[in-house]
Parts: C-alpha cells; sequence; structure tokens
C-alpha cells in the first residue's frame, strides 16, 4: 500500500516554527537583503532509485546576509507535484532539520541536510520519476529572512538494467552471431523490474587489445524490452549493449560478453 504524503505549505506538518514556505505556485518571500545563493543536491548528481534499497543524499544551502546566518534556521525540502490546495504530492524532508553548518565568512553560511528517500514510499508511484523541487528558507541574525519555492531543481530517476548475451562462442571468423539481451527498470507500484519498451539501445563493439567501443548498430527493445540482432564476428572482441538514458531513467550500459573467433 503507498502512503500519500501531502503537506501543506510544509510548515504545519513540519512543526517548525521558524520554516514559513509557501504555498504551491506562490511566489518567493523575503524580507531584508538576505539572498540564498546556491542549492546543491546530492553533489550535483541524480538521485537514482531501485525497488527496494534506501538512497540517502544530501542538499547544501548557501545563504547569505549583512549580519550572517543564523544557524539550525536554514532548512530544504524536496517535493514533486504541487496540488491545487496548495498540498504536495511527493515530498523528502531532512532527517535533522539542524543540519550540519559551515560559516564561509561573517555573512555566509552553508548548511548540509542529509535526506532520505524511499522507493517503497516517497515517489508515490512512477508519474514522479523526472524533475523535483527544491524549496528552501534561511533566517539571518538580524531577523532577515527569505524562502524561495524553487531553489533547485534535482532528477529522481527510475534505475535501469541492461544484459547482453552474444552466441555461439567460440565462432568462426566472419559468420554472423546473435546477440540478445534486455533493457528494464525500476517500478515503484509494483516494486519489481519490468521491460523497458521501445526503447533504442546501440550495440557496440570492443576488438580485443583495444579501449574503445564502436557503436555497429541501434537496435529497439520490444514489448517486453527484449533485444535481439545479429552481426558478423570479424575478431575477437567484446560485445555490450548501451542505453542513452531518458528523462526518467538513467543511462546504463551491459556488461562485456566476449566473442572467441577462430
Amino acid at each position: 500500500m503507498h502512503h500519500r504524503t501531502t503537506v501543506a505549505g510544509f510548515a504545519g506538518a513540519l512543526a517548525l516554527s521558524a520554516l514559513t514556505i509557501p504555498a504551491a505556485a506562490q511566489a518567493d518571500d523575503f524580507s531584508g537583503d538576505i539572498r540564498i545563493t546556491k542549492v546543491v543536491v546530492n553533489g550535483g548528481k541524480d538521485i537514482v532509485l531501485g525497488t527496494t534499497d534506501v538512497k540517502t543524499f544530501t542538499i547544501a544551502v548557501t545563504a547569505t546576509d549583512d549580519s550572517g546566518i543564523e544557524v539550525g534556521s536554514t532548512f530544504p525540502v524536496m517535493w514533486h507535484t504541487p496540488l491545487p490546495s496548495g498540498d504536495y504530492y511527493a515530498l523528502v524532508t531532512p532527517d535533522n532539520k539542524a543540519g550540519k553548518c559551515v560559516r564561509q565568512s561573517s555573512t555566509t553560511t552553508t548548511c548540509t541536510y542529509t535526506l532520505k528517500i524511499n522507493p517503497r514510499i516517497d515517489p508515490q508511484d512512477n508519474t514522479t520519476a523526472g524533475t523535483w523541487t527544491v524549496s528552501a528558507h534561511a533566517l539571518a541574525n538580524d531577523g532577515d529572512y527569505i524562502t524561495k519555492d524553487s531553489a533547485a531543481k534535482a532528477k529522481v530517476l527510475r534505475n535501469s538494467k541492461l544484459t547482453v548475451n552474444a552466441s555461439p562462442e567460440p565462432v568462426q571468423k566472419n559468420k554472423t552471431i546473435t546477440v540478445t539481451g534486455a533493457l528494464t527498470r525500476a517500478n515503484w507500484e509494483t516494486y519489481k523490474y519490468g521491460g523497458y519498451t521501445k526503447q533504442p539501445v546501440k550495440l557496440q563493439f570492443k576488438k580485443k587489445g583495444t579501449s574503445t567501443y564502436t557503436t555497429l548498430k541501434t537496435v529497439t527493445t520490444d514489448s517486453k524490452g527484449v533485444l535481439r540482432t545479429t552481426t558478423k564476428a570479424t575478431a575477437d572482441g567484446y560485445f555490450r549493449y548501451s542505453f542513452a538514458g531518458t528523462s526518467t531513467t538513467p543511462a546504463v550500459a551491459s556488461a562485456a560478453d566476449y566473442v572467441d573467433v577462430k
């Protein structure tokens, strides 16, 4: 059963008296000259979720004000879909609202927060794969404050897997071999991996003793995510499939399958 999370304006549900995050589609709110200058999610990398493992990642928020930033009052949340009511569909918050703060100068502080996203709870369903938004709040020592409804963007993607098998092996030179495989990705509703259909995947070859793969052709997955094609075996070497990824699914390359050519 999915646990559906809707949080009205974030603040009430989080019980954070220092934080006032605006409701969906509301403009940024600030007072004074305080600014949030940088927000980095997961070190700038995509967040990739499978079907079982909880993903731990960080959000670092840098804020500046002439009076300095009040430590413990900076705070980020990450969400996917704003609802008309002002609530949110799919949302994650930090484990510790204080975070770990480092003063860069008398005016600027960076606070880093640890968050966890559970593929069986937080994404809600497969529709939330793709771009999520980070909202952030900061408070200055002189009382200035800022809330940025869209301080940063981050990708939360459905993990992908890719296999390959070239046969027969060994094989006579210039004979035809069949290369099969399958492209699958995590399903956040069934908690299983399912075939990723109608996707272009490159068949690549690396000759023994070399370090570079060459693309031989592009093969499209069938209705079950299965790949199947033929090619000639011209030399000893390694075959693999390579998928470029989509807006909801990361790029992936299969392990290499070595073919001995007689």
